[in-house]
């Protein structure tokens, strides 16, 4: 075999900080902008879709732990489709269906900063007369992840541990906001089980529809397992960190939801949309200062919103530097070294959604995209199970994968009660990723698909 002189990725990370960059890459925008909109879906048992979707999303991991066990490398979705199907195209519809997924959650983050948070700080430091274009304000945040892309960034595990952080205290704070009005006596526990179907719906139909929108919420722990060459013994570790991982935080978002219906009816928290957290802050502990809320909830935002930017314009770098999209996604900077190309692309995206979409549409889409994805992942660890290796690795039961498919491909299908305008982005973005694809193949560029190397 020939060999390279390029340097193994160094493997520092251990199971302590692998669990925290599970728990902080699941924890986010889902539920700092979307718990006003599970709400309006399902009433006051606003918990229960959050808890479906935690269960729905364990299966699945299940899977990914198999597959991550046995291909132990920085790789993904793309590259267990690649392993199970060998078919080129399917590998790039779904790296283009993840990097899509990262734009669309970016987007939905964008909005929360500029209409929620940043309107927030902006009430507390200035008169209400003093106002700002939200949209503008989400096209400038979407322009200022791109400049600090294509300046470079280099996170450490360590600054996620601090963000993780961060991210947590406004979790735990409304918690603590709950738990105090429950010793008070305040709040309505009644709301906890109240299903309040909208728009003439079934129950049924109002839980699986405010499920498939709260799965947003659960997803970021596949981004882990981009993470495995770089952990310490990541065949025996990684099952134990993603699965407590995953467990911490459905805890902390099932707390959120329950105080959120013990204090605010389900029809206020519909009304405020992506600031119900901060009604529920406001409503349960009058005294505390909501603008340290805000500063919490725009860290979280950026933070989630820059992670899934980076990852979308490497994975357009990697794909253009595969020959299976034109290479001129692939250029680089000659001085930052970062790929220009490909980020003001993605941002450009980004920016289109920003100003034709709302948060909830946005959210609806990524936890679509990456239901789909789910799926496929699902019957390729199935179909991977005549692939045996060498070494002993998690084995996932196999009713896991199968309940998986099941379960992703219902909430994805228009039987959940999934609005239509989630399959319009979709189709709008793979779409374009399908022309791509085309263009590249008839202009000569055809090369067989790494999918290992479209992974980040």
């Amino acid at each position: 075999m020939a060999q390279t002189d390029e340097p193994g990725l160094k493997r520092a990370i251990g199971p302590k900080l692998l669990l925290f960059f599970v728990v902080g890459d699941i924890l986010g925008t889902g539920i700092y902008a979307l718990t006003g909109n599970v709400a309006g879906k399902i009433g006051g048992a606003l918990w229960l879709p959050f808890l479906i979707a935690f269960a729905v999303a364990f299966l699945t991991a299940f899977s990914y732990l198999e597959l991550v066990g046995k291909y132990p490398r920085a790789a993904g979705a793309a590259l267990y489709t690649n392993r199970a199907f060998k078919i080129q195209f399917l590998t790039f519809m779904v790296a283009f269906a993840v990097m899509s997924s990262g734009i669309t959650s970016a987007s939905s983050a964008a909005l929360a900063f500029g209409k929620t948070y940043l309107q927030s700080v902006i009430r507390e430091f200035f008169s209400d007369t003093f106002t700002v274009s939200a949209t503008l304000v989400a096209i400038l945040f979407i322009v200022g992840l791109a400049l600090v892309n294509f300046r470079g960034v280099s996170e450490s595990v360590k600054a996620n541990v601090v963000l993780t952080c961060i991210e947590l205290s406004g979790l735990l704070i409304v918690i603590a906001i709950g738990l105090s009005a429950v010793l008070n006596g305040d709040g309505d526990a009644s709301r906890l089980t109240q299903i309040e179907p909208a728009n003439g719906q079934s129950a049924l139909l109002a839980v699986t529809s405010a499920t498939a929108l709260a799965f947003f919420a659960m997803v970021g722990f596949e981004d882990s397992v981009n993470m495995a060459e770089e952990c310490q013994d990541p065949v025996r570790i990684f099952p134990r960190a993603v699965l407590w991982g995953m467990v911490v935080a459905a805890v902390i978002y099932v707390l959120v939801a329950v105080t959120s219906s013990l204090l605010i009816p389900a029809d206020e928290l519909a009304g405020a949309k992506s600031s119900a957290l901060l009604r529920v802050v406001e409503v349960g502990a009058p005294g505390f200062p909501l603008w340290v809320f805000s500063l919490i909830g725009l860290f979280a935002v950026v933070n989630s919103a820059l992670i899934n930017m980076l990852m979308a314009s490497r994975l357009v770098y990697g794909m253009a530097n595969e020959r299976i999209i034109p290479k001129a996604f692939g250029v680089v900077h000659p001085l930052r070294r970062t790929p220009w190309v490909a980020i003001v692309f993605t941002s450009g995206v980004a920016i289109a959604l920003v100003t034709t979409a709302d948060i909830e549409k946005l959210g609806g889409t990524t936890a679509l995209l990456l239901l789909v994805v789910f799926a496929i992942v699902n019957v390729a660890v199935l179909v991977l199970r005549k692939d045996t290796v060498a070494h002993k690795h998690f084995r996932a039961p196999t009713w896991a994968p199968v309940l998986g498919v099941l379960t992703c491909v219902y909430l994805a299908s228009p039987l959940s009660g999934r609005p239509a305008a989630d399959y319009r982005i979709a189709l709008y973005l793979l779409g374009a990723g399908a022309v791509l694809w085309l263009v590249n193949r008839f202009a000569g560029g055809r090369k067989k698909v790494d999918a290992e190397k479209l992974s980040v």
